[in-house]
């Protein structure tokens, strides 16, 4: 088959050799043999001028220009699949079998209920396993290893090509009888940047000492957060910040979805948009498993029906008020 002058079958060689890195392997994983994958590897360097495997001791090592080549072409050769198995979208390739996640606290909070709803609902007889991970995701390609998928900040991860899917902002939960809240003009409760400054602070720290954004925020602003308390992720702020003084800064959509709970006020910041990005990442050698590739679409699908992140709202509750 050849589209352009180019032979396609060599994608499929050329998916094989920029995954497993390695000329035997690829061909064991193609039914090829190692002369056939050889002559395919020829075709492709002579193709992009370019190496594209370079010998390394016993093995072999990606060029720059293969590892960038690698996410187009896991992605062309899943929209051929999807083209010419269009069924799988009605019988979705699974069966019984078990899927394991590993996420992020706040895509466990956001993301794990729908997700679950969603599976259940086009293959019921799959099962998912579900694995909050915080510093576990610092070692991601070792942890990618063990995981269908892992879902969490992408800047934890050390190589490839991490697939975003989910964007939100942060903003402060503070109880309703903090002293300091107030409401602005447009109705929404407010914390100005000397707020932040006197009162107290709870904040999640995690292995990336770049992590916490707003706090950066408030050091550019030569405000340097009182910060008491530290937990391992944003989940349990909320709770701990209700009937203190305490600030804390999360991401939107979990503050939306615990503040009620936790009978805490979201609160606009005063330094603007500061935005969160969760992405999605998986092994290559779990790039080519048509059940894996159906659970990724089913998870960017969940993602991005989420609800919007909205303007906060500008009153209290009425038993708050006062």
């Amino acid at each position: 088959m050849a589209l352009g002058g180019i032979d396609l079958n060599l994608l499929v060689v050329l998916q094989a050799l920029l995954e497993e890195g390695n000329v035997t392997r690829a061909g064991v994983r193609l039914g090829m043999p190692q002369p056939a994958v050889s002559n395919a590897l020829a075709r492709l360097r002579r193709h992009y001028q370019d190496e594209l495997l370079l010998r390394a001791g016993n093995g072999y090592d990606l060029t720059p220009l293969a590892r960038s080549l690698l996410p187009a072409v896991q992605e062309a050769t899943r929209l051929i699949g999807r083209t010419f198995a269009p069924g799988q979208a009605v019988q979705p390739p699974v069966g019984d079998r078990m899927f394991t996640i590993c996420l992020s606290d706040y895509s466990m909070t956001v993301l794990g209920e729908p997700l679950l709803r969603r599976v259940h609902e086009v293959a019921p007889d799959a099962r998912i396993q579900l694995r909050l991970a915080t510093r576990e995701l610092a070692d991601a390609d070792r942890v990618s290893l063990g995981h269908d998928l892992l879902i969490g900040p992408p800047r934890l991860q050390s190589a490839g090509q991490p697939e975003v899917i989910m964007r939100d902002r942060f903003v402060y939960v503070a109880d309703p009888a903090n002293p300091r809240l107030r409401a602005s003009a447009d109705g929404r409760w407010r914390l100005s940047a000397e707020d932040l400054a006197a009162l107290p602070h709870a904040a999640a720290r995690f292995p990336d000492p770049g992590s916490d954004h707003p706090g950066m925020a408030l050091l550019r602003r030569g405000i340097t957060p009182n910060v008491v308390l530290t937990t391992g992720g944003w989940l349990p702020l909320p709770f701990l910040v209700a009937g203190t003084d305490l600030v804390a800064a999360v991401p939107e959509r979990l503050a939306r979805r615990t503040g009620a709970a936790a009978g805490v006020t979201l609160v606009e910041p005063p330094f603007g948009i500061i935005e969160l990005v969760e992405a999605a990442w998986w092994h290559p050698l779990h790039a080519t498993d048509p059940a894996l590739t159906w659970l990724r679409g089913i998870v960017a699908d969940v993602a991005a029906a989420l609800p919007p992140v909205l303007s906060l709202p500008g009153q209290r509750r009425s038993q708050d008020a006062t």
